[in-house]
């Protein structure tokens, strides 16, 4: 299974982003699926997770409210809404594919990952 990230780019602080993952296979829809991220100096956190039929999410504390997961099976693709980015949300943003079928927020629960787009958010 190949993973492509696309959507990031550099926007102003209040400003937002949508971020795409595409999946090269169809069995990629009967995994849960995440989006992690990696800021220069820290290591890469957990964003958002979502289920393999797009009903249970998972969403770190720093981004609730302000970021929305989302999936369409059919295009084996999944979303990130990224709405009001602050600067402190720059890093690269990667996608990934769950070994399962639920959404984790842990590291290891992954099995592919994709390269990675990155998102700067300026003040």
């Amino acid at each position: 299974v190949q993973l492509q990230a696309s959507g990031g780019g550099l926007v102003q602080a209040g400003g937002s982003l949508r971020l795409s993952c595409a999946a090269s296979a169809r069995t990629s829809s009967n995994n849960g699926m995440g989006w992690f991220r990696q800021a220069p100096g820290k290591e890469r956190e957990a964003v958002a997770a979502i289920d393999w039929r797009g009903s249970s999410t998972y969403y770190a504390d720093s981004v609730k409210g302000r970021f929305t997961i989302s999936r369409d099976n059919a295009k084996n693709t999944m979303y990130l809404q990224m709405n009001s980015l602050k600067p402190e949300d720059t890093a690269v943003y990667y996608c990934a594919q769950a070994r399962g079928s639920s959404a984790t927020r842990s590291y290891t629960g992954y099995q592919y990952w994709g390269r990675g787009t990155q998102v700067t958010v300026s003040s």
